[in-house]
């Protein structure tokens, strides 16, 4: 019955027009400006100040346990003994490992970097790997994005003989690491200015503690930093912008062979790069490498020094994401099989032995987005399952995990992402649990689904120039997102789904100002829209750039019917799910009952626009599509009734999953008796005040 949206509800932020007009005589355009005032930079001096991201990085010895770790390594150095530099095989880890490696080496140190295989030895520290570097001679590991949860792990290298030094940036338990130095922002005990580093940032400080000068670092590494930080989605704020704008700049021209052949073989070399392209060109084929158990070929795309090998590797690289691309797919069709067809989950908790255990992490993270929930994959393996998870609304992960650590074997990560090892036995109890958990979260007044709206504007404002200066915003992302606008009482004049059905165009006016708007990953099914609707948008404007012509295209965030019609939408949901319960009072039955021409006027459309026989469509968009062909108005309650009699009489069939309505028209022609429907008898019963 409910129109689809994306989001929940949408909060559009309000901002001082007074301050916003102080930016714009300070030389910024109206967009920007207001952007600006809506997220607390109202003087021209702070807006500048944030936009310059030229903040002095604090000292890495505020980080505590730095000067432990400092102490260790120099003597190694001294020594000659050898330091394995152990990471993770994401993008933040690999980064990491590749800085840390790098500057030790350039410092005269005997130090292998150590990437565990994903498929085989999974997340951070483990025994075999542990016992096997000591083999090879290791008398110093440092941890870099992993290790902050490893008690038992550091309790065996203290039994080896094996100095451990863990520098990480997850969530930290109750009880750390006994090991020489544990260098982690988010331990309790912290006092660094700056909780969200990424691994690769820790790891930074520790190569800046270790030089003595974190500007040099800083030159030498940013293109590293940026990547790293923006693949692990941390926010681009106070230090994690100083990293990310400069290593934007350097990525413009980058010198390192291995991030230069990845660049040519993307076709991002020598085009404008922002965050966007490090996020969703670089990130996932440098990520496909850990994903498919082939860590090796991106760590050794980083340190290379050999244009064509870094060219081979490059192509290597590209080559998997796309087999990775194939895997996912399938595993997003196997995985939305498995659900529940007409229920909205509180939790997606679901497990396959065929799954590929290093591609569930982006399936999970689409079904969050998808159905709005926490997201729980596990892939079981004999009589234990490793399992990805992703959250949504602001749910906890790390701390739902630990709320349920009795059922785990094992579980690390963070606030957003998080994965843990679970007995297939526990599977069950866990599904149940983390129900509940997700439930009262929602319950609970905490949970976000709504979409932040940066403001709203008319369409006057969209030029092409306001737009272009929209990018004095960047580096955009988490914590500093691309701005959303919001604009109202937008007629749909045209629509056409393009990228082989996958992505919907629209055209849309207001006040005689004509607007062309994208939606990606969307259909005029999925959206509920239809030709002539009046409706509410969500968008971030974008220039775009065909046969040498630029034009201002409106990339929509989510889109909704107009208050009006949102509003009855609203009302006859609450009347049908009364309905349904048996419980209408006689004025709603009244409210709810079709007329008789109402029933013509479902029919006629249904036969005229069905294909095959059959017709998809969401309950309200399919009311205002027959309202506008029989002239005559409709309401979706009624609608939704005229379909639920029509399939109780057998002039057709009607399921319904995620709010979508699949009817098969199966009368043969005849006629029957409307007032031969329960249904009907019901609700004139409930009329009348039987």
């Amino acid at each position: 019955m409910c129109f689809f949206v994306k989001y929940g509800t949408w909060q559009v932020a309000a901002y001082d027009e007074g301050a916003a007009a102080r930016l714009e005589a300070g030389g910024f355009s109206p967009l920007t400006a207001a952007v600006l005032c809506s997220r607390g930079y109202d003087t021209p001096e702070a807006a500048r100040a944030f936009l310059r991201a030229d903040l002095p990085l604090p000292d890495p010895f505020l980080l505590r346990d730095m000067d432990k770790v400092v102490e260790r390594v120099r003597r190694a150095l001294e020594r000659r003994e050898r330091i394995v530099v152990f990471g993770d095989y994401d993008v933040d880890g690999i980064t990491a490992t590749t800085l840390l490696t790098d500057y030790l080496r350039s410092r005269g140190g005997d130090c292998i970097p150590y990437i565990p295989s994903r498929l085989e030895e999974g997340y951070g520290l483990n025994e075999p790997a542990i016992r096997a570097l000591r083999e090879k001679g290791a008398a110093l590991i440092l941890t870099v994005d992993c290790g902050i949860t490893a008690l038992e792990e550091a309790r065996l290298c203290r039994s080896l003989g094996i100095d451990l030094c863990i520098t990480d940036h997850h969530e930290c338990k109750e009880s750390l690491p006994d090991c020489i130095a544990v260098v982690d922002a988010h331990r309790r005990d912290h006092t660094y200015p700056h909780q969200d580093l990424s691994g690769v940032g820790v790891a930074f400080k520790l190569a800046a503690a270790l030089e003595g000068d974190q500007a040099a670092m800083l030159r030498r590494y940013c293109d590293l930093l940026c990547l790293g930080t923006v693949a692990d989605v941390m926010p681009l704020l106070g230090e994690n912008r100083v990293f990310v704008t400069r290593g934007l700049a350097a990525l413009q021209a980058p010198v390192r062979p291995g991030l230069r052949a990845l660049m040519e073989e993307c076709g991002c070399l020598g085009q404008a790069v922002t965050a966007g392209t490090v996020g969703y060109t670089l990130a996932p084929r440098i990520n496909a490498a850990g994903r498919m158990g082939q860590v090796g070929l991106a760590l050794d795309l980083f340190l290379t020094e050999d244009p064509a090998r870094a060219a081979s590797l490059a192509q290597q690289l590209c080559q998997l994401n796309r087999r990775r691309q194939a895997v996912e797919t399938a595993i997003y069709q196997s995985a939305v099989a498995k659900l529940p067809p007409r229920e909205k989950p509180a939790a997606i908790v679901l497990s396959d032995p065929a799954w590929h255990q290093g591609v569930v992490g982006i399936v999970a993270s689409r079904l969050a987005e998808e159905y709005r929930c926490p997201t729980f994959l596990i892939c079981p393996d004999g009589s234990l399952g490793k399992a990805s998870s992703r959250s949504y609304g602001g749910f906890n992960l790390f701390s739902a995990l630990e709320a349920l650590s009795p059922l785990l074997e094992n579980y690390g990560g963070h606030e957003l992402a998080a994965g843990f090892t679970i007995r297939c036995g526990c599977i069950d109890r866990f599904r149940e649990e983390i129900t509940r958990l997700s439930r009262d979260f929602q319950a609970s007044g905490a949970y976000r689904s709504a979409l932040e709206i940066d403001c709203a504007v008319t369409p006057e404002l969209l030029t092409l120039q306001n737009v272009a200066a929209l990018d004095e915003l960047e580096p955009c992302g988490a914590g500093c997102p691309r701005p959303v606008f919001f604009l109202d009482g937008l007629t749909v004049d045209q629509l056409s789904e393009v990228g082989g059905g996958k992505h919907l165009r629209l055209r849309l006016s207001r006040d005689g100002v004509s607007l062309s708007a994208i939606f990606f990953s969307t259909t005029a099914l999925r959206a509920s829209v239809a030709l002539g609707d009046t409706v509410e948008i969500a968008f971030t404007p974008q220039i775009n750039e065909f046969r040498g012509v630029r034009s201002v295209q409106l990339s929509l965030v989510d889109i909704r019917p107009g208050c009006v019609h949102r509003t009855l939408c609203r009302d006859d949901e609450t009347l049908y799910l009364r309905h349904l319960g048996g419980a209408l009072r006689p004025g709603e039955a009244a409210d709810l009952l079709p007329a008789r021409k109402e029933f013509v006027a479902l029919w006629r459309y249904l036969v005229a626009h069905s294909r095959g026989g059959v017709v998809d469509d969401t309950c309200t968009c399919l009311s205002r599509k027959v309202s506008r062909y029989a002239g005559t108005p409709c309401r979706p309650g009624r609608t939704r009734i005229c379909l639920d009699v029509f399939h109780e009489l057998g002039l057709l069939s009607l399921s319904e999953h995620q709010r979508l309505l699949h009817i098969t028209l199966t009368s043969d022609g005849r006629k029957v008796d409307l007032d031969q429907s329960a249904i009907i008898r019901r609700l004139k019963e409930q009329k009348a005040g039987d």
